[in-house]
């Protein structure tokens, strides 16, 4: 294990609902970029009420690793991603906030990458991106890539936000940063992620990006269906009067 670097703690915020095949080995994945990048980190499961037993597992993983790396912050029903994160701020002690997928779309190998760029210039957020440099995607059908695209591309003519990847769930912001942008946001679901990157831009935050790859979930359904792509639509034209 490497020695703790700085004073710097990072607390990842990871919301579950019907996650109890994947949060093992997510925390694990997780745990080991921490300790092998010698960074100070916490945890913080914020499961919804799942009916599948996910905070069942969650606690055993606490037992596993200790309560200082694994936070239980459950909550009784499924209540949205960004009261999810609110709650999950509230009982974060790192100074940096990280926010991702507890599906294993998102790789925990990219966090040291994501830390070291923020570092680089001090920004503010740092997005992952799946359409720059050595960025992509895995397991979805051309149908489902040509929305994502198609979205991502709309996004940037009508709303110009800084950055290549809108719609993305795996970043790192400081703190104080994105309790700013969860007060000053207002979409629910799918356009959520899309509206904290425009938010960031209005105010005047830096933003920096780490190319990743996107694995679709490994168990699982996809939460992508017709009404999100709808929603999505909404969302841009409300970002796009509002912005």
């Amino acid at each position: 294990m490497a020695s703790k670097k700085g004073s710097d703690k990072y607390s990842v915020l990871l919301p579950t609902y019907n996650e109890r095949d994947n949060l093992p080995l997510i925390v694990w994945l997780l745990v080991r970029a921490f300790q092998e990048s010698g960074h100070d980190f916490e945890i913080i499961v914020i499961d919804d009420g799942s009916p599948d037993g996910t905070l069942e597992v969650a606690q055993q993983l606490e037992k596993i690793y200790g309560k200082d790396n694994i936070v239980l912050r459950p909550r009784a029903k499924k209540l949205g991603l960004g009261t999810a994160y609110i709650h999950g701020m509230k009982h974060a002690t790192g100074n940096y906030i990280i926010i991702m997928d507890a599906d294993l779309s998102h790789h925990p190998k990219f966090i040291p990458e994501f830390i070291s760029k923020q570092q680089e210039k001090n920004y503010d957020v740092v997005s992952g991106t799946r359409y720059r440099g050595t960025g992509g995607v895995y397991g979805w059908d051309l149908k489902r890539k040509l929305i994502s695209r198609g979205a991502n591309y709309l996004t940037q003519i009508l709303l110009r936000p800084g950055a290549s990847d809108l719609t993305g769930s795996f970043r790192l912001y400081k703190k104080a940063v994105l309790e700013k942008l969860v007060e000053s946001c207002v979409s629910k679901g799918y356009v959520f992620q899309m509206e904290m990157i425009v938010r960031a831009r209005q105010l005047g935050f830096t933003i920096g990006e780490v190319p990743i790859t996107f694995v679709d979930r490994v168990y699982g359904e996809s939460k992508l269906g017709g009404n999100e792509v709808i929603s999505f639509a909404k969302g841009l034209l409300y970002l796009f009067a509002t912005t």
